[in-house]
């Protein structure tokens, strides 16, 4: 995986995947395009290997999906050396066959690697599949695309897997060390410690933050308030000569950062602005800037962008403020997240509205940050589930805590075995009431509503067989849920999530709420 983001392809051939994807039945074959019915069309094959921190993973299923005929070409299990092939695979005809490979095992989730002639696309199938039979909900997953395969062997079309013991993000800790209550934010201080430096002034105009290898414009007024269009334009002619620059850098660089990239930015335990204490940039305004990640509006589309405000490090969604026509602050960022600390992808990628393109420097064209895993979350049976991505363990019934912040916190410590469908062992103490960050790790920039996503029984439209049973139970839609992180701006608030968006937001904190529990 890259923290450039891999190429990524959909389409409309793509968007008709799975129709039919659990029901295994056949459906037409190829058009070969040969005239001389005697002349058997040329077959191709597909090969690869899984596995898990580098050992070979037997057992697994990989299926063979043709996207021309909407039908599974067939399904095989890795051998003891985790080596998968599929042959007879048509490789001509009047429309280029289109065959699209994924990889599925309990316990696990899988990101694939490509080789010659394949592409890794990340894609989305709502209206293929409902959720509970309501088709905006959406459903996405990561395969190995062949567009086209050349009548002969394609090798190296692999999948590495992962679990709570090889998680390819690392959170780093919110910046709050001020304790308001027992297990709070502050008291435990979860994640990865920041560096004693936060940031390095290069003295060129830039500014490297050491925890994450981002490298931000040391100028952060430079742009006076534009349109959302107007931000992508203009920070993509960003270069050496220009904002006080003198670091070589050329046109094309520089990006307006995405939502994970500029959320990074956010010191919780700050406020006016909310920056690391002695924060070597200038000209930062207490206001709303930019990110590169749209709102996603579901089949409606989007018209709207995410922002945050560097007063407090809010979330905003409203119709008007996050508009693409209004006008915020601009801040540009270039390089991969490349510190000790690997932000992940957003999960936005282009062709998010069915039409195989998105605008030229967003976040879906770009995909900046680690890939988000599929499957991505891991049902243990023992009344949790595991984040494949961050390695977090989550309880599963999401509805368990329905309290006032403090008294939140003090029922999840004593959380253990027997209690809301654990069977897991674990004793009180070890569960936590989740800070900032990890609450907005569990975010899909891809979904609509994460509440009904993460409630969803997925089925394809055309066929009872169940393809995805909920990640969580009761999972509250229209509800705040806390963040163990308190607003540093006010300190009677705490951070909350809003289920549906999981746009960050302060709520005072002896209102009754949500909670989830991690370990």
């Amino acid at each position: 995986m890259s923290g450039s983001g891999l190429v990524r392809k959909a389409g409309p051939s793509a968007m008709v995947l799975a129709l039919v994807l659990l029901a295994g039945c056949g459906g037409g074959g190829h058009s070969s395009g040969d005239t001389d019915p005697g002349l058997a069309p040329p077959t191709a094959s597909v090969s690869g290997t899984v596995k898990w921190q580098g050992n070979p993973l037997s057992g697994a299923t990989v299926t063979a999906y043709n996207t021309n005929t909407n039908a599974v070409i067939g399904t095989v299990l890795t051998d003891a050396n985790g080596n998968y092939t599929f042959t007879g695979l048509l490789a001509s005809g009047d429309v280029p066959p289109d065959d699209q490979f994924w990889v599925r095992m309990p316990g696990y989730g899988f990101y694939p690697s490509a080789g010659a002639g394949g592409t890794v696309s990340r894609m989305g199938y709502n209206g293929m599949f409902q959720g509970n039979g309501v088709t905006d909900v959406a459903i996405s997953f990561t395969v190995i695309d062949y567009s086209g395969l050349a009548g002969t062997a394609h090798g190296n079309a692999d999948f590495n897997a992962f679990n709570a013991q090889n998680a390819p993000v690392n959170l780093a800790r919110t910046g709050q060390t001020s304790s308001f209550a027992p297990g709070d934010d502050g008291s435990l201080q979860a994640g990865a410690a920041l560096p004693g430096a936060r940031f390095k002034n290069n003295g060129n105009g830039t500014i490297t933050d050491n925890l994450t290898g981002l490298i931000w414009l040391g100028n952060a007024g430079y742009f006076g308030p534009t349109t959302w269009a107007g931000a992508l334009a203009e920070v993509d002619l960003l270069a050496d000569g220009t904002a006080g620059l003198k670091d070589g850098s050329k046109a094309g660089d520089w990006r307006v950062p995405n939502l994970v990239e500029l959320e990074s930015l956010v010191d919780v335990s700050a406020s006016n602005p909310a920056l690391t204490s002695g924060s070597p940039f200038s000209n930062v305004a207490n206001d709303w800037y930019w990110s590169s990640t749209f709102y996603w509006g579901g089949s409606s589309g989007s018209s709207s962008a995410w922002i945050i405000n560097f007063g407090d490090g809010s979330y905003i969604n409203d119709s008007k403020t996050n508009a693409m026509t209004a006008s915020h602050g601009v801040w540009a960022v270039k390089g991969l997240s490349s510190g000790p600390v690997k932000l992940q992808a957003t999960g936005q990628y282009d062709g998010m509205f069915g039409d195989g393109a998105g605008t030229p420097g967003d976040d879906g064209s770009l995909q900046m940050g680690v890939p988000l895993n599929y499957p991505r979350w891991i049902d243990n049976g023992n009344g949790t589930v595991i984040d494949s991505v961050t390695g977090l363990t989550w309880l599963k019934k999401a509805d368990a805590f329905h309290l006032s912040w403090t008294d939140a916190l003090a029922a999840i410590g004593t959380l253990q075995d027997g209690q809301f469908g654990l069977s897991d062992h674990s004793r009180a103490g070890d569960w936590r009431m989740p800070n900032r960050k990890e609450v907005q790790s569990m975010a899909d920039r891809f979904m609509n509503n994460h509440a009904d996503f993460f409630n969803a029984t997925f089925t394809p439209w055309n066929t009872h067989a169940v393809y995805q049973e909920p990640i969580f139970t009761n999972f509250e839609g229209f509800n705040y849920y806390w963040t163990s992180s308190t607003d540093a701006a006010d300190p009677t608030q705490a951070w909350s999530v809003f289920s549906c968006d999981f746009g960050v937001y302060p709520w005072v904190k002896t209102d009754v709420s949500y909670s989830l529990a991690v370990r």
